[in-house]
């Protein structure tokens, strides 16, 4: 696939219109469609050397990405483009803790409100974000110092998490103090309005 331009553009742009198709037939939150979004502008703008480095950040999260695999040429263009590298260790990374706990969020918004529900899901997101990739890594025995040394050390992943980190400290501080304000917040967040 990556190697023909134009059907990697279509594969792409079509996955992101496929998934905003999906979210919208479920009803989800507006929100969500960030996602998509995403997506169809990485296949209309990016060239296929930031969608490979996407793709490799990816690979990378789940320890399946082998850095001897690419030639030197090929290196040198990728350690060029390491923000798409980090963007798709970012992507990945959330995904995968968002297999946890959006779940968990679902469940526990059937037995509580669904601010509570919401922090809790958002309190154990912040955890496997951070831990989850680190032990898959670790469980492939991937060489994550060579695409260190490669991509450099992924500073995205820091900020991501010291703003969640954040703003759920604000959302349970909110919910602690005015109830009614944190339910607010979150049903602004989760496009359900007020």
């Amino acid at each position: 696939m990556f190697e023909n331009e134009v059907q990697t553009r279509c594969a792409i742009c079509g996955t992101g219109i496929l998934l905003g198709l999906v979210l919208v037939l479920a009803h989800l939150p507006i929100i969500l469609l960030i996602g998509p979004v995403i997506i169809l502008f990485l296949g209309i703008i990016a060239d296929p050397e930031e969608t490979h480095a996407v793709w490799y950040g990816m690979l990378n999260t789940l320890g399946i990405f082998d850095l001897s695999a690419l030639t030197d040429i090929e290196r040198l263009t990728y350690a060029e483009k390491r923000h798409y590298f980090w963007f798709g260790e970012v992507g990945m990374a959330a995904i995968l803790a968002g297999v946890f706990a959006v779940p968990l969020g679902i469940f526990m918004a059937g037995r509580t409100e669904i601010s509570l529900a919401f922090i809790g899901a958002a309190v154990l997101f912040l955890p496997l974000f951070l831990f989850l990739p680190k032990l898959i890594q670790q469980a492939m025995k991937t060489d994550t110092d060579a695409a260190i040394e490669a991509f450099g050390k992924n500073e995205q992943v820091k900020k991501v998490f010291w703003t969640l980190f954040i703003s759920m400290a604000g959302l349970v501080l909110t919910q602690v103090l005015d109830p009614a304000t944190a339910q607010q917040i979150v049903g602004m967040i989760m496009g359900m309005g007020v």
